[in-house]
């Protein structure tokens, strides 16, 4: 009954009851007993073997060492993995079950299940992982790990900490946030598109997005590029992040923007290098829209200004 409850190795050896761990619900019907009689032959059947599992006690202290270098806790799936491996998670989860001093802590709507060896240490973190949340709630961008919390916490401990929140997350820049912001979980294209920008830090040719997020359909993220305003294209296939400070518009749109900013009229120069910040164009196409009468005029100096309706 055991083997089938914990999914052990001789159970999976020879196909009975499969390699998931089986309730108590399922084996009592099975075996026409209640819910109630299968908890309790488990429950005797810890008390048989405990005195003799405890003769191992060098593997106990290992996992009581091992959580300790995690701040005395670790989210249950990581740490049955970090344990057991792909092949003997079950037995390892079994071994935890029996030891008197490691404490497991249920699922609930706000943290994953997890392990601790010290009761009072849930006393404390679960404060130390609300006020990150509110943090990144004020702050509304994700942060570097070194930058979330007031207390201080070896990286390890704290990235411990947060693996057991639903609701903080961690990407593979390294940056931690709300779980459904696009920045930490992206889902859509535009937001893995997104965050390429952020890791390149400079303007990129749709292809090169694509090729970045592995992603064959290459039309589809120039659509997705032009559809979102978190993207400008600046060039021809080339796109930049708005947040950067790049404007919206064509040529004579930013050329319109940058005499209107500067309140004084400007050398064809200056509006030719103030553009080039702004669009990957050919001189000749910012000398050919300043030339448009219909929204620039030159006077008798050479400077150049916006024409008054």
């Amino acid at each position: 009954m055991i083997l089938r409850r914990f999914a052990l190795s001789a159970v999976a050896a020879s196909g009975e009851g499969g390699v998931k761990r089986e309730t108590l619900e399922s084996i009592g019907k099975d075996l026409g007993i209640t819910r109630e009689r299968v908890r309790q032959i488990e429950r005797d059947g810890f008390l048989r073997l405990k005195p003799e599992i405890k003769k191992e006690q060098k593997t106990f202290n290992y996992f009581k060492d091992f959580l300790k270098k995690t701040g005395d806790l670790r989210k249950e799936k990581s740490l049955l993995f970090e344990l057991g491996g792909e092949r003997f998670q079950n037995e390892v989860y079994f071994l935890l079950v029996l030891g008197d001093d490691l404490v497991r802590f249920r699922e609930t709507d706000d943290f994953h299940s997890f392990w601790s060896i010290n009761q009072k240490t849930w006393t404390f973190v679960p404060k130390i992982i609300n006020s990150i949340d509110e943090k990144l709630k004020k702050i509304g961008k994700p942060l570097k790990l070194e930058e979330l919390s007031a207390v201080k916490l070896t990286p390890e401990i704290l990235t411990s900490y947060l693996a057991i929140s639903k609701k903080i997350q961690g990407n593979a820049e390294g940056f931690f946030g709300l779980k459904d912001w696009p920045e930490i979980n992206p889902k859509r294209i535009k937001d893995k598109a997104y965050l390429v920008f952020k890791k390149e830090q400079k303007p990129l040719h749709f292809s090169q997005v694509a090729n970045l997020i592995d992603l064959a359909l290459v039309q589809t993220v120039h659509n997705e590029l032009i559809k979102d305003s978190r993207f400008v294209l600046i060039g021809r296939g080339i796109y930049a992040l708005k947040e950067w400070g790049y404007e919206e518009g064509m040529v004579k749109d930013v050329i319109f923007n940058i005499l209107k900013t500067a309140c004084r009229p400007l050398k064809k120069e200056e509006v030719l290098e103030k553009t080039l910040k702004q669009r990957l164009v050919k001189e000749n196409t910012v000398f050919l829209n300043l030339s448009n009468k219909k929204y620039f005029l030159r006077n008798s100096e050479g400077l150049y200004t916006i024409r008054e309706t």
